[in-house]
């Protein structure tokens, strides 16, 4: 076994023992370098009767897991293969699996349930999509890990495969009983991803019911039968998805997604709503007329009563005001700030009446009193109080969107406003730390360029500081899970050195520049590009561009 306080492979401190099962034991691990923890999983040959076979298994599951890039899905960072053990170096998950959940609190909340399993259909969605498709087949709540900021992870591809056409003998007896579906039991049929559909089918009944079906009866009743207040809506989704013929089941995760997505529009309540629909409007049309001409009071009252619901306001938010309303109806939780910066920044431009529709959270969002007087809340002093990883989250979030998105031309006042929101954030994120750093280096600068001092060594100092800032950037993308992320990054790296050739040249040479552009070209190759491939094509050639102009510089 590893040493707490050792060294794995000259860069990993192991930390702590996290958990240990029949054949391999798990470490969380800090590469002290990097300033970031992993998760070591080690199986020794000591113990383990057929090792080279359980080797073999090992080595299909990192295979597998290496060529995935999902946000939630762990990442393979390494694989050490020794005489005496097998050594994996990965993601380390923070939290506990839903099986964990389960046995403390019994049955989950049915809007939990269904956010987790859109999550989950994703991830399959995506598996199922990779070329050759890979097929999961041990979708389980101890496969799942539920994150301190409330998402999941899939865990576990030991029984993973990539699906190959007509091979009939693909499975024997994988995957867990109860959740696996009949043809994972040799002899009916091949598994595919009407497979993997099943197994999240029989995974969401466990955890909306808390009965397990891997114990008697070792059935999956209508879910209603358990508890009537269930939606009859995701009660056929899961049987829809649970069937035993595979052709009876949703065919794809991409149709299965839809239905979890208005789960409620085939709701019997719902369609009793809808035959209800012109009535209801009309009344509520009368109600409005009358409250109106009633009294003020009235109408806050009803509007007080419409902002009880967190969860029915965020779902009906189209404009800027509603996610307001939705902020000050709970000031606590983060999903209402994440969703009005995405819903500003959807087109990928932040204006600057944008702009101040996200600095209100900074000075505050007025509110109406119990006696109809307006104050001010201060939401984000709420959120940090209460809940202060997901304050930073929202201020890293916000932050990124000033810095990529503002729409204004001076790279000065990108990252000024930008710093406002990273300065809360650095503490969990390094990158926001170099992103405040290089606001102050850009402050500097520009009070020589603007004439207020006279431009002397000092001002190349700041230069000097500047480079060695967006070098430090481009280490930390290697951190960044997002290929959206890295992406922006490196577009910002080349648009900071395509600014400032002249000044950079004065500092260091032209190789160390166009070496670093080349090292992010090189990186760009290696990503995922089945989606952005567009965009990659873009940053090289702009990275070409601007290369061109360093060589082109007289010496």
């Amino acid at each position: 076994m590893l040493e707490i306080g050792s060294l794995v492979d000259g860069k990993y401190k192991i930390l702590n023992k996290v958990g240990q099962g029949g054949m391999s034991v798990v470490y969380l691990a800090m590469n002290e370098k990097a300033n970031k923890q992993w998760a070591i999983k080690e199986v020794r040959k000591d113990g383990v009767l057929d090792f080279e076979a359980v080797k073999q298994g090992l080595v299909a599951e990192t295979d597998i897991l290496k060529k995935l890039d999902h946000p939630h899905l762990p990442s393979i960072v390494d694989v050490i293969d020794t005489e005496d053990s097998f050594i994996i170096i990965m993601d380390y998950i923070q939290g506990n699996s839903l099986n964990k959940a389960l046995e403390e609190y019994g049955a989950q909340p049915q809007e939990l349930v269904i956010k987790w399993a859109m999550q989950l259909c994703d991830v399959l969605g995506y598996l199922h999509t990779r070329n050759p498709a890979i097929i999961y087949r041990d979708m389980k709540p101890a496969n799942i890990m539920l994150k301190p900021d409330g998402n999941v992870t899939l865990i576990d591809f030991g029984t993973a495969r990539e699906y190959k056409e007509k091979n009939l003998a693909d499975t024997t007896c994988l995957g867990t009983v109860g959740y696996a579906a009949p043809e994972q039991f040799g002899g009916m049929g091949q598994t595919d991803a009407r497979t993997d559909i099943y197994c999240l089918g029989a995974t969401l009944y466990h955890l909306v019911t808390g009965m397990n079906p891997c114990e008697p009866p070792y059935e999956i009743k209508p879910i209603r039968e358990i508890n009537p207040a269930l939606s009859s809506g995701l009660e056929r989704i899961i049987i829809k998805c649970t069937q035993r013929d595979p052709n009876d089941r949703y065919q794809s995760c991409a149709e299965l997604m839809y239905a979890l997505e208005h789960y409620e529009e085939i709701d019997d309540i719902h369609r009793k709503k809808q035959k209800r629909k012109l009535g209801l409007f009309i009344a509520s049309l009368l109600m409005t007329v009358i409250m109106a001409v009633t009294s003020v009071s009235g109408y806050f009252m009803a509007e007080n009563k419409k902002s009880e619901n967190y969860e029915e306001i965020l779902k009906t938010a189209q404009t800027v005001d509603d996610y307001y309303n939705a902020i000050l109806t709970d000031p606590q939780k983060p999903d209402a700030y994440q969703k009005l910066n995405k819903y500003l920044t959807d087109d990928f431009v932040l204006t600057k009446e944008e702009a101040q529709q996200l600095l209100k959270l900074q000075i505050g969002l007025e509110k109406q009193n119990s006696n109809g007087f307006s104050e001010n809340i201060d939401v984000m002093e709420q959120l940090a109080a209460s809940n202060p990883t997901a304050y930073r989250d929202v201020c890293y979030e916000i932050g990124q969107s000033f810095l990529f998105y503002y729409d204004v031309n001076v790279d000065r006042d990108r990252y000024s406003n930008a710093a406002t929101w990273f300065e809360h954030a650095k503490d969990q994120y390094d990158v926001a730390g170099i992103y405040c750093d290089i606001s102050n280096c850009l402050n500097v600068i520009s009070e020589y360029n603007g004439g207020k001092y006279k431009q002397t060594e000092k001002m190349y100092e700041e230069y000097k500081n500047l480079w060695d800032m967006i070098k430090q950037l481009e280490e930390k993308t290697a951190d960044f899970d997002s290929v959206d992320s890295k992406l922006q990054v490196w577009n910002e790296i080349n648009s900071m050195i395509d600014s400032n050739i002249p000044q950079f040249i004065e500092i260091t040479d032209k190789a160390d520049m166009i070496n670093l552009l080349d090292e992010i070209s090189k990186q760009s190759d290696d990503v995922n590009k089945s989606v952005i491939e567009k965009e990659i094509h873009q940053l090289k050639s702009s990275i070409e561009n601007t290369k061109a102009k360093i060589e082109s510089v007289q010496d």
